[in-house]
């Protein structure tokens, strides 16, 4: 389906937002209520957890309800997989450069002995 994202498509727009990177941020220390990943913003509680429904609904973050709190963990299999599709294209563009380079040194060298 067209608008159909796929969940790497997701994950990167959810990190697309500073807010969600610090969230994501915070997160990487460990687990911390809705109001705890809050405090720091300046913003309406109402919108900061749609941020969160945004991370969560890409699998980001997991949330569960501890007595009248809500708790925010993050899901690192979400970030290996964005991670893995970088490191993916990075091989691919290194092994470009690296192509790139010996060529320019080929020619280099061949100027050279002109």
């Amino acid at each position: 389906m067209p608008n159909e994202k796929h969940p790497i498509e997701q994950t990167f727009l959810a990190l697309s937002d500073p807010t969600r990177r610090a969230v994501v941020q915070t997160l990487c220390g460990g687990s911390a209520t809705v109001s705890q990943l809050a405090s720091p913003f300046d913003m309406a509680l109402p919108s900061f957890t749609q941020h969160l429904g945004v991370l969560e609904d890409a699998g980001l973050i997991v949330s569960r309800r501890e007595g009248r709190s809500r708790v925010c963990s993050l899901n690192p299999s979400a970030l290996k997989e964005a991670e893995d599709w970088m490191a993916s294209y990075r091989k691919r563009w290194e092994s470009r450069l690296d192509r790139f380079q010996a060529h320019l040194h080929n020619v280099k060298k061949e100027n050279l002995n002109d």
